[in-house]
């Protein structure tokens, strides 16, 4: 017998069955043997939230929760916050290797190519409330370039794939900063290609809006806040199988085109539980208020009385890797923009929670949205626009994952299965008059 299958015994009828075991997992259509009588369908498994079920295979991004381990395509992440661009991680997640200088540079000058948008995606923009969510802005505008690029449509075609994704990581920052605008009341700040992708967006958001009292004068430009933003950018590109990868894996298993699947998944993060978690982190410290108000909370949450944002993750049951670099990005960005007195609450409240051992048996650790929302909010991004600055960064992500999906012969159209428990059959009701 080999060493790499599982014995299962079926208690109902006796009979053993012997299933391969393939990296770890065992394929559940090989459960489908196991049946009472010939007449079964055969034996299913049930996993609601997909806790323990594998959907794909990847040689994008690793995660080992329990060691606080994050690589994109083998490369630690600290090291590539360290020493890489955002850019340079986008190209890598989707060709698989980090740029050579030479192929950096024309990579650079497509994606500088491609910034513009279609002047009527502005019409489109234009025809949102003055109120309109941005996110829900990003969301529609996104699956609407489908129909400015048809030959998207194409999505077996590699050369065709690879000019919608120039384009798609590309417009991103466009299309949010445009939505911001909208939403502000502002006209629209075409893209400028002579600056880097952070510093673009900033311009393209902030330039010509009221200076605050705190703003200094030409921050947009500050090469500071342009690389914190790169660095929060590049820890957001990829994270293996979450809900809004998940979504446009599934939704790609329809040969959707990319706009339309690439909004799919911005749609998923919209949801609170997925995109708006660092917003949840800036209404608890604020609610906190101050260090002296730390206690108490941390009491009211071992209570069950208040919940702890920003602490724990679904994958993550060591110290998120992403949060220490995102921890020293919030240094540099109050040494320009002046220091957020809700980083002291957050702090306290970190120190608090390492030391405590109610925390430490529940592996509750700060995650990557404890402190991504104090940097937002210290440039001057309103609350509104978090999943937006989200979404950006992860489209390279998304993207590699679905052309991962869409050229990997084991998928098939997605179809998950369902345990039926309603009503068996009955007869509609005669009603003569």
């Amino acid at each position: 017998m080999s060493k790499d299958t599982l014995t299962i015994t079926d208690n109902r009828t006796g009979r053993t069955y012997e299933v391969p075991i393939e990296s770890g997992t065992v394929r559940a259509m090989d459960l489908r043997s196991i049946k009472v009588s010939d007449e079964d369908f055969g034996l299913m498994s049930y996993d609601p939230g997909y806790m323990n079920t594998a959907s794909c295979k990847s040689t994008i991004t690793f995660t080992d929760g329990d060691k606080g381990i994050l690589r994109y395509r083998g490369y630690p992440i600290e090291q590539l916050a360290q020493h890489s661009s955002f850019l340079e991680v986008a190209y890598l997640l989707y060709f698989g290797t980090l740029p050579e200088p030479d192929e950096f540079v024309r990579w650079d000058h497509g994606i500088r190519y491609h910034t513009m948008i279609h002047e009527g995606i502005k019409q489109f923009l234009n025809g949102f409330r003055y109120d309109a969510h941005p996110m829900g802005i990003l969301v529609s505008t996104v699956a609407a370039l489908a129909t400015f690029y048809p030959e998207s449509k194409k999505v077996f075609d590699a050369d065709v794939r690879r000019i919608q994704f120039y384009r798609l990581v590309a417009k991103m920052p466009t299309l949010a900063a445009f939505a911001y605008r909208h939403r502000m009341g502002m006209p629209y700040v075409y893209p400028d290609n002579s600056l880097g992708y952070a510093e673009n967006f900033l311009n393209m958001t902030f330039h010509g809006s009221e200076p605050s009292s705190t703003r200094p004068p030409d921050f947009e430009h500050s090469p500071v806040l342009a690389r914190a933003l790169d660095t929060l950018f590049l820890l957001h590109a990829d994270h293996e199988q979450n809900c809004s990868t998940s979504s446009i894996r599934m939704v790609g298993s329809a040969q959707t085109d990319p706009y339309t699947a690439v909004s799919a998944a911005a749609a998923a993060l919209y949801g609170p539980l997925h995109g708006g978690a660092n917003e949840a982190v800036l209404r608890m410290l604020k609610e906190i208020g101050s260090t002296a108000g730390v206690p108490e909370y941390v009491k009211q949450v071992k209570a069950g009385e208040r919940k702890l944002f920003g602490f724990g993750h679904r994958v993550y049951k060591s110290y998120d890797p992403r949060a220490r670099v995102i921890k020293t990005c919030a240094d540099k960005v109050f040494e320009v923009m002046g220091r957020n007195p809700l980083i002291d609450v957050a702090i306290e409240l970190e120190r608090i929670a390492l030391e405590d051992e109610y925390f430490i048996k529940r592996k509750l650790y700060p995650n990557v949205d404890f402190y991504s929302g104090l940097i937002y909010e210290a440039i001057g991004f309103p609350t509104e626009m978090f999943p937006v600055l989200f979404a950006i960064p992860r489209t390279p992500g998304w993207y590699s994952q679905w052309q991962e999906h869409l050229t990997d012969p084991d998928q098939k159209l997605a179809r998950p299965r369902q345990i039926y428990l309603g009503e068996t059959v009955r007869d509609v009701p005669r009603r003569d008059g």
